[in-house]
């Protein structure tokens, strides 16, 4: 476990965003730069390695994970989409954070003169307050490109208010500005089938360590000399129930990063088929929900004082709450994902 990370993880999401201190960790880990391309000093780490580091990060600070995980997501993204002089500009620095949404909805762009206009509102921006540079997800020519764009040049707009990943600081972004047409890209849809995969581990590698993080908070309940309210119990590991009930918790979270693991190893292989593809979406998902399980179980055991706003034992719930429900880890779609191409 990393103690600054977790010294900080109730501030961070106090304040809606990282710690200085907890970004300055996540740099040192080599978070950023994971998926930065070896050729400008990066990594470009495969998916193992990747779900890794960010679960371990999740494990002590889910929100912070998440902002490395949607980092990566976005230079995933902007590497061979932009012109060589922009990615010499945007990778000059290989643990730069990025900032990103692959959503064109809510923004515009139109070729002018001196480049592409670009305006509207980007929203669920993880890390925009602290990001270098954000990816923009634009329809330009009727092509799904991408946008790079000094977040320096961008209007944040506080929008995001919810129960779990608070930190996160996953606002929306506003743009009215002209960029050079060098840094807008047409994105290669679908793209590998590796990174489509990786994208879904930026998002499950947080939860599966928010879980462990959960798990963490509850054993060290066990080894405070706490006991089952109102039994004779003189410990909580003095009652079956409660080892059997620690035993499953602990077996739903091995179960969630084995199964996260085997997708990002199937994904560094490579050669993955649509089947495989749908397949594997599901197996990200059932991961999550077994998270979820997890948490629930926990959750019993620590009791009503595992919500006291003081326990770190319920901010890892909300986080993993909210974190399993990102589309990536969409369990009917997936199902039906899978099904369609089954059924041909």
């Amino acid at each position: 476990m990393n103690d600054i990370l977790a010294a900080n993880a109730e501030k961070t999401e106090e304040q809606g965003r990282p710690t200085a201190e907890s970004l300055r960790v996540a740099r040192a880990a080599g978070a950023f730069a994971l998926r930065t391309p070896q050729k400008y000093g990066g990594e470009g780490a495969g998916a193992v390695r990747t779900a890794r580091v960010l679960a371990e990060l999740g494990r002590d600070c889910p929100s912070t994970a998440w902002i490395a995980g949607t980092c990566l997501t976005a230079k995933t993204l902007a590497a061979g989409t932009v012109s060589e002089d922009v990615e010499r500009e945007v990778f000059a620095d290989p643990d730069v954070l990025f900032s990103g949404s692959g959503n064109p909805a809510g923004g515009r762009a139109e070729r002018v003169e001196g480049g592409v206009r670009l305006t509207g509102r980007w929203p669920n921006m993880s890390g925009c307050e602290d990001a270098t540079w954000a990816g923009l997800g634009v329809m330009l020519d009727g092509v799904f490109s991408f946008a790079l764009v000094p977040t320096a040049d961008l209007t944040v707009d506080r929008t995001w208010r919810v129960a779990g990943m608070r930190g996160t600081g996953s606002h929306t972004v506003v743009a009215d500005l002209v960029v050079p047409e060098g840094r807008v890209g047409a994105l290669r849809l679908p793209g590998p089938p590796e990174d489509r995969m990786l994208y879904g581990l930026t998002v499950l590698g947080p939860v599966v360590g928010a879980t462990f993080g959960a798990l963490d908070a509850v054993r060290a309940m066990f080894a405070s000399g706490r006991t089952p309210y109102m039994t004779p119990y003189t410990s909580m590991g003095e009652s079956p129930g409660a080892r059997h009930w620690l035993a499953d918790a602990a077996r739903l979270a091995d179960r969630a990063e084995r199964t996260m693991l085997s997708v990002a190893a199937a994904a560094d292989a490579g050669g993955l088929s649509a089947a495989d593809q749908a397949r594997l979406s599901e197996d990200m998902a059932d991961s999550a929900r077994d998270c979820r399980s997890a948490i629930e179980l926990m959750l019993d055991l620590h009791g009503a004082s595992g919500f006291a706003t003081s326990n770190a034992l319920q901010r890892f719930w909300r986080d993993v709450a909210v974190g399993s429900r990102h589309p990536h880890l969409n369990p009917y779609l997936a199902v039906e994902r899978y099904g369609a191409v089954l059924a041909g």
